[in-house]
């Protein structure tokens, strides 16, 4: 056999034997599973990092990605149970957790994934009216997850969520929602202006009454002040009473002392004192106008005379003994007269005379 030939043949098998040990030697990324078939049976899986295989022999089936995934579903019409047509869009993540169930025990993985997604979607909205899909989505994800470990174990698949990305209703629909929540929004604006004047007038009314209670304590306090006061003057009135009685008391016992020691002179000071009191007090009285006086001038005339007299005897060589026996607050303080004061001897009948005494405060 010439040389080339042997060389050419030589060549030959081992680039056969090259290409097949190629074949043989596997590569598993971190996060996939390859699953081996000998003869057209399941045998192992090749586990991340280099594996080897028998070529002719042995092949490769599947190669799975273990990692958590996530798949769209397309838009899917929903009747709700009052009979609205909604358009739902989801969303699903999933993990294979066996892959040998995975590849042999449904054909269409992610098909089957999605299908029953779309089913248990409907299901579940086909029982609920279109407020509550629209408001308690994450009611319609955990009646999907209750269900979704029954269904998907089988395949070697776990689902960990499911999300509602949007429902869209129709634009009647949207447009009566719309009208419906200005309404509701309206009525409960009403509602709450009506209890914010509410608040308002019970407020008022509640500082109206804080404040006549307020008012009556301190009326009560000032009445309280007003009493004491008046029961500390009238006290005090009392008292100046008293010391006035006292003094006119002892006053009448040194009277009447003087009287029973002869001291006529007494008598007559006293007399006419208080009659000449007594006729100041008439006639400064502001309701009289006129004042009748059925007295004779006589009298009248006798009393002064008798006073002078009192006078003209207390600044003689025997004073009469006044300041001893009177209260200090009645001490004969008259001076001495310059000149003699004559007796004037009244008639013996003569008509009453009328005084008029004009009043300190006319009108």
């Amino acid at each position: 056999m010439p040389l080339w030939l042997q060389l050419s043949l030589g060549l030959f098998f081992a680039g056969g034997i090259t290409a097949v040990g190629y074949q043989g030697v596997q590569i598993v990324p971190q996060g996939w599973r390859y699953t081996v078939q000998r003869l057209g049976k399941y045998t192992r899986s090749l586990e991340p990092g280099m594996g080897f295989i028998m070529p002719l022999y042995e092949s490769i089936s599947n190669k799975v990605d273990i990692r958590q995934q996530h798949m769209d579903l397309k838009p899917q019409k929903v009747i709700t149970g009052d009979s609205a047509s909604v358009e739902v869009d989801a969303v699903v993540f999933y993990e294979i957790v066996d892959v040998v169930k995975s590849t042999y025990s449904v054909t269409d993985l992610e098909g089957s994934i999605v299908n029953w997604v779309a089913t248990a979607i409907r299901g579940g909205m086909g029982s609920m009216t279109l407020s509550e899909v629209l408001s308690q989505r994450d009611r319609i994800t955990n009646e999907l997850l209750e269900d979704a470990d029954d269904v998907t174990n089988p395949w070697g698949v776990k689902i960990h969520r499911v999300k509602i990305k949007d429902i869209k209703p129709p634009e009647d629909v949207l447009l009566a929602m719309s009208e419906q929540l200005k309404a509701e929004k309206q009525k409960q604006a009403a509602i709450s202006r009506a209890e914010g004047e509410q608040k308002s007038i019970e407020l008022v009314a509640q500082g109206k009454k804080t404040q006549a209670r307020l008012e009556a304590e301190a009326k009560k306090i000032t009445m309280f002040a007003e009493a004491e006061a008046n029961r500390e003057s009238a006290r005090l009135e009392a008292e100046g009473r008293l010391d006035i009685a006292k003094a006119e008391a002892e006053a009448t016992r040194l009277m009447s002392e003087a009287i029973s020691k002869g001291s006529i002179q007494a008598v007559n000071y006293f007399v006419a004192q208080k009659y000449i009191t007594a006729l100041s007090e008439m006639a400064s009285a502001n309701n009289h106008k006129v004042l009748l006086m059925p007295l004779e001038a006589s009298h009248v005339l006798g009393a002064l005379s008798g006073i002078a007299e009192i006078a003209k005897e207390a600044f003689q060589d025997k004073p009469l003994n006044l300041t001893s026996t009177l209260p200090s607050s009645e001490k004969l303080t008259a001076s001495p007269p310059t000149t003699p004061t004559k007796k004037t001897t009244a008639p013996t009948e003569k008509k009453p005379e009328t005084h008029e005494l004009a009043s300190e405060n006319p009108k």
